[in-house]
C-alpha cells in the first residue's frame, strides 16, 4: 500500500472530460492518481464531480496510501462502522469477495450511509481485481429523477422529509445478550436520521429526490400506508432507463461518484468469480432541503385521536407502570 515517498506534484492542464451518459458520467484522462495533485487540478475534478455525477479514471495503478491522499482532496475520510476495512487504515474498505465470502447487500439501490446525519459527500472505488463476466455497477442520476416529476409533484414532495436507518447491517449482530447489547451501542450511536426528501446540491444548485431503498423508513409524519406507497412509487422511478448509467469495469480503474445527488447499485452475478476493490468515502455535510420541512399537521389527518395525544387522561396501561 505505500505510495512513492519521492514522487512530486504533477502539473494540471493535460486533464480531458469526455462524456459518457445523457444524465451522468463522464472519463477523465491526462491525470496519474499515483501521484499528487496539483490544486487546479483538483479543483477541476471537484467541480465534473458535482457536474457529471460519476467519474471514470482508467489506467490507475494506485496503491491504497494513493487512494486515500485522492478521497482528501475533497474532504475528511470516514470510518464506515460495518464495512471491512483494512487492518492498519479503517477509513480504507477492503472488498474482496470470492468463493467462500459472498458480496454483502449492495444490489440494491442506495447512496451510501444515508443512516447518517451527515452522509458521505462521495465515494472513490478501485478495482483491483475483476471477474471475467459480471460485476458490473449501476447509477441512477436523483436530479434526472427529480427533474422527470411534474410540477404537481414536485411541489406536493417539496419540504417533506424522511427517516433513515441502518437497517441492513442489524443483521450482522447475533440474537444474543451480547449480541443485543452491541446492537443497541450501535442504534445509540447512529439513531434514525432525517432528510429531506428533495435535496438541494451545495455546489449546483440542482435538485434530487433523497430516498432509497437501502436505508429510508419512511415519510416523518406521514401515516404508515400513505407513507409506504409514496416512497415505494419514488423507489421505482430508479428502474427508469435513460436515468441510468451501467459501468463496466476494467483492472486499475477509480471510479469517484457523487452520493447527493446519485444512487448506486452494485450487480451481484459474478460469484463464485473474485472481485476485488479498495474503496474511500469522503465525509460530506447535512442535507439541505428545497423548502422548510412541511407542517406535520398537514402531513396526516385523525378521524379517531391516537392515545398517545392524552397522556395526562389515558388509561395507564402494564408497561407504564413496570
Amino acid at each position: 500500500m505505500a505510495s512513492n515517498p519521492a514522487a512530486t506534484a504533477q502539473q494540471p492542464s493535460t486533464i480531458s472530460i469526455r462524456r459518457l451518459g445523457v444524465f451522468l458520467g463522464a472519463q477523465i484522462t491526462g491525470v496519474d492518481l499515483s501521484r499528487p495533485l496539483e490544486p487546479a487540478s483538483v479543483e477541476a475534478i471537484r467541480s465534473a464531480h458535482a457536474e457529471h455525477g460519476v467519474l471514470v479514471f482508467p489506467e490507475q495503478r494506485i496503491s491504497g496510501d494513493d487512494l486515500m491522499r485522492f478521497g482528501r482532496y475533497f474532504g475528511a475520510l470516514s470510518v464506515h462502522p460495518f464495512s471491512t476495512s483494512a487492518a492498519q487504515h479503517p477509513e480504507l474498505i477492503v472488498y474482496d469477495n470470492r468463493e467462500g465470502n459472498p458480496p454483502a447487500a449492495t444490489d440494491i439501490w442506495h447512496s451510501d450511509e444515508t443512516f447518517r446525519e451527515c452522509p458521505p459527500m462521495g465515494t472513490a472505488l478501485c478495482a483491483k481485481t475483476i471477474p471475467e463476466l459480471g460485476g458490473d455497477t449501476v447509477f441512477c442520476s436523483m436530479a434526472a429523477v427529480y427533474d422527470g416529476l411534474s410540477d404537481r409533484m414536485q411541489q406536493f414532495l417539496s419540504g417533506l422529509e424522511a427517516v433513515h436507518d441502518f437497517k441492513p447491517f442489524k443483521p450482522l449482530f447475533r440474537a444474543t445478550p451480547e449480541g443485543r447489547r452491541r446492537l443497541h451501542a450501535y442504534e445509540e450511536r447512529y439513531p434514525p436520521a432525517t432528510h429531506p426528501v428533495v435535496r438541494v446540491h451545495p455546489m449546483t444548485g440542482k435538485k434530487a429526490i433523497f430516498v432509497n431503498p437501502q436505508f429510508t423508513l419512511c415519510i416523518k409524519g406521514m401515516e404508515e400506508s400513505e407513507s409506504r406507497n409514496l416512497l415505494e412509487w419514488l423507489f421505482r422511478r430508479t428502474t427508469t432507463l435513460e436515468y441510468q448509467y451501467r459501468h463496466r469495469w476494467a483492472p486499475d480503474m477509480l471510479v469517484f461518484w457523487d452520493n447527493r445527488w446519485l444512487q448506486h447499485a452494485a450487480v451481484h452475478d459474478y460469484y463464485p468469480q473474485r472481485r476485488l476493490m479498495e474503496r474511500v468515502t469522503i465525509a460530506g455535510d447535512r442535507p439541505v432541503g428545497d423548502a422548510p420541512p412541511a407542517d406535520p399537521r398537514a402531513l396526516r389527518r385523525y378521524l379517531m385521536p391516537p392515545i398517545t395525544a392524552f397522556e395526562a387522561t389515558r388509561h395507564k396501561r402494564q408497561h407504564d407502570l413496570d
